[in-house]
């Protein structure tokens, strides 16, 4: 292929940004797929595959139960959650869909307004069903545009009133980019200054507290309400925490039980995330500082861009100059000739001769040196 012209590095050429969870994390995969994964040796995305037992072997021989989200190691997370996030109260939800909806309702229900400002590429907007109208009756406003992160500008352009701003740190869908602090405190206080409150999607806030140099509970200060994930950064079971004021965390305790969340036993997943979630934040000054060495190995090799070009946080988009066919069949020769899983397939973009993957730094991209990563992305273009 001919040299191409350079993609922005805010991603602006990715248009499809369809489901990114399946083709990023090989969620969709056939059984043919699934067997030539497993029968590799090393992985260069994330955590490569988990299994079952591994998982469950992280649960302590002593751990106790709780009785429908009652007591046991389910009210041991939340109490350390609240602590490590410097809120006076959490409360475990077995999604981040449930989640946020539940919390932002109850944001709604105490102001005049049920609107709620987000970014284009909010999770609620494009990968839940618009679960938040549906089920809760709130309307999503998408302020800003998809290709960057929201300003203070785009936020003052907006003349409505709205019951909550809802920001995400890191912006997933952007390559895991964060605003200047400075920023998030400007645009928190401006949704204040409005009567609004102010939410966190901190689905990675892992990842973000280490891109900006602070611990979580000082990320968090600024907002009204937090929500973290413990599946995605963490590697734990399914499940998450919303974390607030005593108030605000017993509605969202209750709609947890009207969303039907209250499940009889919610402590496997409980157990696995108050197992797996101090090393793992440990780890993550470690994966940001990989990430960027992976970058620099990437950066000038044919055919290959990253975004950010020095990323942010453990994590980062590639683009590459490659059909998404080749590319496929590419990925396929590395698995079967090398033993080597990268992605099972790769996203569209509005250049048929660029696709777009995303690269998580964790603990088998810890395991490869970035010079040996940046080889394996270069055997994906299409030469």
């Amino acid at each position: 292929m001919g040299p191409r012209p350079a993609v922005r590095d805010d991603g602006r050429r990715s248009a499809d940004r369809g489901d990114v969870h399946s083709l990023c994390h090989d969620a969709a995969m056939d059984a043919e797929t699934r067997a030539r994964r497993d029968a590799c040796r090393t992985f260069v995305h994330a955590d490569g595959p988990v299994r079952p037992a591994e998982l469950l072997a992280r649960i302590p021989p002593d751990v106790e139960a709780d009785v429908y989200g009652d007591g046991g190691v389910v009210a041991e997370l939340e109490e350390h959650v609240a602590t490590l996030l410097g809120r006076p109260a959490a409360v475990f939800l077995p999604s981040g869909t449930m989640a946020q909806g539940a919390v932002l309702r109850v944001h709604a229900a105490t102001r005049s307004s049920s609107t709620v400002l987000w970014h284009p590429l909010c999770h609620l907007e494009v990968h839940e069903l618009h679960a938040h109208s549906r089920l809760h009756g709130l309307v999503g406003r998408p302020v800003g545009t998809p290709e960057r992160l929201v300003t203070l500008e785009d936020l003052e352009a907006v003349a409505e009133p709205f019951a909550a701003l809802l920001l995400e740190l890191p912006q997933r869908d952007l390559g895991g980019r964060l605003p200047d602090w400075e920023d998030v405190l400007a645009q928190v206080a401006w949704a204040r200054g409005r009567g609004a409150a102010a939410h966190l999607d901190g689905a990675r806030l892992w990842e973000a507290a280490s891109g900006y140099g602070m611990s979580p509970a000082e990320v968090c200060a600024p907002f009204d309400s937090v929500y973290v994930s413990f599946y995605k950064g963490v590697g734990a079971l399914a499940g998450c925490c919303v974390a607030g004021d005593e108030a605000l965390v017993a509605q969202v305790r209750e709609w947890r039980t009207r969303l039907g969340g209250t499940l009889h036993g919610l402590w496997p997943a409980a157990a696995t995330a108050l197992a797996m979630l101090p090393e793992r934040l440990a780890a993550m000054p470690r994966r940001l500082d990989h990430a960027r060495a992976v970058a620099a190995a990437l950066d000038g090799v044919p055919g290959v861009r990253v975004s950010p070009p020095v990323p942010q946080t453990p994590m980062m988009h590639l683009f590459l100059d490659t059909t998404t066919d080749a590319f496929e069949a590419a990925s396929r020769r590395l698995a079967e000739d090398d033993g080597v899983w990268t992605w099972a397939r790769a996203m569209a973009t509005t250049d048929p001769g660029v696709v777009r993957v995303e690269l998580a730094v964790g603990s088998a991209t810890l395991m490869l040196e970035p010079a040996r990563i940046a080889a394996l992305v270069g055997a994906l273009v299409d030469s």
